[in-house]
């Protein structure tokens, strides 16, 4: 029998993120105190969003808006990567990338983090953007997954295949 294992990844729920684009354009659209302002939200490509408006405080609000809108829809804000106003012609804009997958040095830095202070006997493989954690009980492995949600790696964290 293959010894117990679970992947750790970084993912975002898409249609999630969709549903927080989409309410937060109708709010946008609808409230007063964005009323003549020129601000929006769109997807712009797979993984970013652009958010525009004439002044910069009106572009940050709108950012605080969509914010608001991951966090009801279940969506950590560790997967948003917000850049700051920029401005360009009479307009503000900013660019907000969705963060999927875990990078390099951050998966360096959680496999460092399980053979450092997890149990022993337990190894973390990275494998393209995601680890893979073996271990020869279970509760070593559940051990693992407490130790990682008590660790802050600046990224949205999920616990998959768990066998």
């Amino acid at each position: 029998m293959a010894n117990p294992s679970f992947d750790i990844v970084s993912n975002v729920d898409r249609q999630e993120v969709d549903n927080a684009v989409n309410q937060a354009a109708k709010e946008i659209s609808q409230r007063f105190d964005f009323r003549g302002t020129g601000a929006e939200i769109t997807w712009s490509g797979e993984e970013a969003i652009s958010l525009v408006a004439e002044t910069e405080d009106r572009v940050k609000a709108a950012l605080d808006v969509f914010r608001d809108k991951l966090v009801k829809r279940g969506v950590s804000l560790k997967a948003l990567d917000a850049g700051d106003p920029q401005q360009s012609g009479k307009t503000y804009k900013i660019s907000a990338k969705l963060v999927q997958g875990i990078e390099q040095d951050k998966a360096k830095k959680i496999s460092k983090l399980i053979r450092d202070e997890g149990p022993k006997g337990v190894q973390a493989q990275i494998q393209g953007d995601q680890l893979r954690v073996t271990g020869k009980k279970k509760d070593d492995l559940q051990a693992v997954i407490a130790l990682l949600k008590g660790a802050d790696f600046d990224i949205p964290l999920q616990f998959t295949n768990y066998r």
